[in-house]
Formats: structure tokens, C-alpha cells, sequence
């Protein structure tokens, strides 16, 4: 099984390979090619920069957070039938979760059988530059460095040294030059980017590094590459555990989908309509009134920089406080665990939320749980087993203020990551569960189904 495919890397965080990514998937997409989207890691931001520029979608890919042959499954379901398929990786090439790199960019891409191209950030280096390719291309086998894009160069000279470097000392090609911008056409904030959703002059930025993209890099090469990737093992089980159920009479489950609310995985969504449920979007911004529904899923986002409007919107607040008090299956990641407390404390103010637990967050400075997480369930809740392991991650600037360690119920006991107070999340108050784990449901099979569950005897409670 085979389809044009190919992987955007960087040497570390930071060294421009999401401006190289979107700048050629736009100006691919401007070609008139399409183009499909995915990020490497758990990252909802840059995914959702990868869609607005494709005009497709973004799935994320990651080896920790699902297994290879979901990872090459996944990719085959939603990558064929376009005519490339664009990764963009996270972090070093090499970088991953250990010191054998579990888990990287690089052994993600002999997962996927795809060829690599470098991006290297060049500012004050010029042979140097080989060194790196050199090191790069023979450090670890059974990956394919199909190419170097090189970034904030600084003129003619710099970049004629740069091309002879390699060339002298490395087979592999250069297939762009990139001139260091005057500013950054997408600003960037405390979780890098900037969501699109808090800047207006998204299309101008993405047409902006479209047009770099054409003129500095070689993009009928970048095509071609895409087109030498090796065959792809996709795995003869089924990509998702449960075959389509017919949801027409199925239980409702609202996904608060909003500015403030909106990192989420797309496959959530399908494992929820898979195992039966009817899937409606809802916003906790606006006075719109909701449908009937029996279950509430609260993702994570930017509550803060919204929490004035969230607090002002004090019907929604009381409607998922007496939802909560009714028993409806309650499941929130980070952000939606922020609105479930009593408030958010942000730049000096405490606004008001949904007070559905006796708790309150604060935004800090700096990170307060950042990484891969796992986890063993060690309390009863709808949505995991008892004994069951839970894997994903976090990544959040605020924590719990008060006595968080001794006045929950938490359902999981974490071996990796920091969670909600010192290696436990998931509080449990109900049918709630909300913490700061993000999970994706490839990865963790039994949340969707036992979702939908809860949300149907929820239902039948009501009579419904």
C-alpha cells in the first residue's frame, strides 16, 4: 500500500519547521494539489494552523499516544486518495521520551515509511551546517533524509557557502533557502503560536509564507520526494475497535466547541459516533439555547483569555452546574476542567465559573505539567475500569489552588506526569471526571463506548 507522503523535521523546538510546513502546504494547496495535514505529537495548535493552510483537517500521529499499526492505519485511512500527505514533527528529529528516542519524529517516519526533509535554523553558521546533515543522516538507521530546507539565512553570500557545505560533504540535497523574516507572520504566546482564533489576519500570514514557500523552495522537488515513499504496513485489524453503529436514535453527546474551548482530537469524535452517539457542538460564549443532550464533553483551550465572558455567561454556568448535579456523564480535559471549578484566577482577577467543583485554578508563569502522561485507574468513574492504564498528556500554565491533594476522589494514579496535584488526576465527583490528561481514543479504546453508555442509561433515567 502506497501514497505520496512526507515528513517536515527540525533540529529542536523553535527552529522554524511549522513556518517551512505551512508555507508548503499552502502554496501546494495554491498549485491546486491537495494536500492532507498531520502533526506529530500531541499539539492541537500547530494542527489546527496545518488545516487553515491545507483547507483540510489535520490528524495528529504520535507513538506514545496510540500504537504503530494504529499510527500507519490511521495515516492510510485519512492520507490516500490526496495527492501528498504532509507530517510536521515536534520538537528535535531524534528527540523523544527517553534516550533512545521512543517515540520521535524519526521513528515515526520508519512507522510511516516516509522520506524526511530537515529544517535547520542557520543564523551565525555557515560549514558547520554540513557537520549537522552529516550527523543527522548517519545517526540512526532505517530513516530516509531525503533533503534540507535551510531557514533564516542572511544573504547571497551566507547561502552560496551554506549550499557548497553540504554538497562537498553530504549527498544530501538542499531543496530550499529561506531569508530570516522581519517578524514572524504568526505571533506566538506562552503554548507557541498563536491560535487562529485570537488572530484576524490568518489568511494574509498563511498567503505570506505561501508565497516564500514558492519563491525559496524547491516545491515540484518536495512533490516528487512525497512520491519515493516506501510501502506503508498497514495492519489487517481494524482501525477502530467498534464497526459504525447507526446513532439515529442514539444518546447525545455535547461537545462545547467554542474560541475558548476547541483542542480536540477529530478521531474522539468518530470513536463517539462509532460507538453510537449523536455528536452536537455547543458554545459556552454565547446565549444560544441547547438541544437535549445526554452526556457534555468539555475540551481543553484558552479559557483564560476568554474567562470574562465565560463568567459573564451565567445561565450556561448554572446549566452545567444542574447537569452535573443531575447525574448527565460529565468528562473535561484541562481547559474544561478550569470551567468546572469555582473559578480562574488570570493577570490579577478571579472570574467566576461553573462551580461544579469545590476548587480553583490559577494561570502562572511558567508551565505546570508539560509531557507524556500514564496512569493506573484507581477509582470508579463511567468512562475507565478499575486497573485499567490510562496513557496521553498535558500541558498547562495553571494548577489548583487550595488543598487539592486530600479533598478529591482521584481515578488515576499517575506513574508519568504531574496532573492534577502531584501525580493524581481525574477527579472524580459523580459522573464527572475532569483533570488535566488529554487522551486520544485510539490510544485508549474504552472511553468512547463507555461514554456513550453512561450517556445512554443517563438518558433512560430521564425517561427519555
Amino acid at each position: 500500500m502506497n501514497f505520496p507522503r512526507i515528513v517536515f523535521a527540525g533540529l529542536s523546538g523553535g527552529t522554524g519547521k511549522t513556518i517551512v510546513t505551512l508555507g508548503i502546504c499552502r502554496a501546494l494547496r495554491n498549485r491546486g494539489l491537495s494536500v492532507k495535514p498531520f502533526k506529530k505529537g500531541p499539539d492541537y495548535i500547530d494542527a489546527r494552523w496545518l488545516g487553515l493552510a491545507s483547507g483540510e483537517i489535520a490528524c495528529n500521529l504520535d507513538p506514545y499516544l496510540m500504537p504503530a499499526d494504529k499510527l500507519s492505519s490511521l495515516m492510510f485511512e485519512k492520507g490516500r486518495g490526496f495527492d501528498v500527505s504532509v507530517v510536521e514533527g515536534n520538537r528535535g528529529l531524534f528527540d523523544g521520551k527517553d534516550v533512545q528516542g521512543s517515540c520521535s519524529t524519526a521513528e515515526l517516519a520508519r512507522i510511516l515509511s516516509a522520506p524526511v526533509v530537515l529544517a535547520i535554523d542557520c543564523t551565525k553558521m555557515t560549514r558547520t551546517v554540513a557537520a549537522i546533515v552529516a550527523g543527522c543522516k548517519s545517526f540512526e538507521g532505517g530513516f530516509n533524509l531525503a533533503g534540507v530546507i535551510l531557514n533564516r539565512t542572511a544573504g547571497e553570500r551566507h547561502r552560496s557557502i551554506l549550499r557548497r557545505s553540504i554538497e562537498e560533504y553530504t549527498d544530501v540535497p538542499v531543496l530550499g533557502m529561506l531569508p530570516k523574516l522581519g517578524e514572524n507572520p504568526i505571533p506566538e504566546r506562552h503554548m507557541g503560536l498563536v491560535s487562529n482564533t485570537e488572530y484576524s489576519f490568518q489568511d494574509s500570514a498563511l498567503d505570506t509564507l505561501g508565497k516564500m514557500a514558492e519563491d525559496w523552495i524547491d516545491l515540484d522537488r518536495i512533490v516528487e520526494i512525497s512520491s519515493s515513499a516506501g510501502e506503508i504496513s498497514v495492519s489487517p485489524e481494524p482501525l477502530w475497535a467498534q464497526e459504525i453503529v447507526s446513532k439515529e436514535n442514539g444518546p447525545v453527546i455535547g461537545v462545547v466547541r467554542d474560541e475558548a474551548f476547541w483542542f480536540y482530537y477529530e478521531e474522539n469524535f468518530e470513536a463517539l459516533e462509532r460507538a453510537g452517539a449523536r455528536v452536537v457542538e455547543l458554545s459556552l460564549l454565547d446565549g444560544e439555547e441547547w438541544p437535549d443532550i445526554h452526556g457534555l464533553y468539555l475540551g481543553g483551550g484558552f479559557p483564560e483569555t476568554l474567562a470574562e465572558q465565560l463568567s459573564a455567561n451565567s445561565a450556561a454556568r448554572k446549566r452545567v452546574k444542574d447537569f452535573a448535579n443531575a447525574g448527565m456523564p460529565i468528562f473535561a480535559e484541562c481547559g474544561g476542567f478550569m470551567y468546572l471549578g469555582e473559578s480562574v484566577e488570570y493577570q490579577g482577577s478571579a472570574y467566576p465559573m461553573a462551580g461544579v467543583l469545590p476548587l480553583c485554578t490559577r494561570l502562572c508563569a511558567k508551565p505546570q505539567g508539560l509531557g507524556y502522561t500514564c496512569g493506573r485507574v484507581v477509582e470508579q468513574n463511567p468512562f475507565f475500569e478499575v486497573g485499567s492504564e490510562v496513557c496521553g498528556h498535558e500541558f498547562h500554565y495553571s494548577l489548583c489552588v487550595g488543598d487539592a491533594q486530600s479533598a478529591y476522589s482521584y481515578a488515576l494514579d499517575l506513574e508519568r506526569g504531574r496532573g492534577t496535584a502531584s501525580g493524581r488526576d481525574g477527579i472524580v465527583q459523580g459522573n464527572v471526571y475532569a483533570g488535566y490528561n488529554h487522551i486520544h481514543a485510539l490510544g485508549n479504546p474504552q472511553w468512547a463506548p463507555n461514554f456513550v453508555r453512561a450517556a445512554e442509561e443517563f438518558r433512560k433515567g430521564q425517561g427519555i
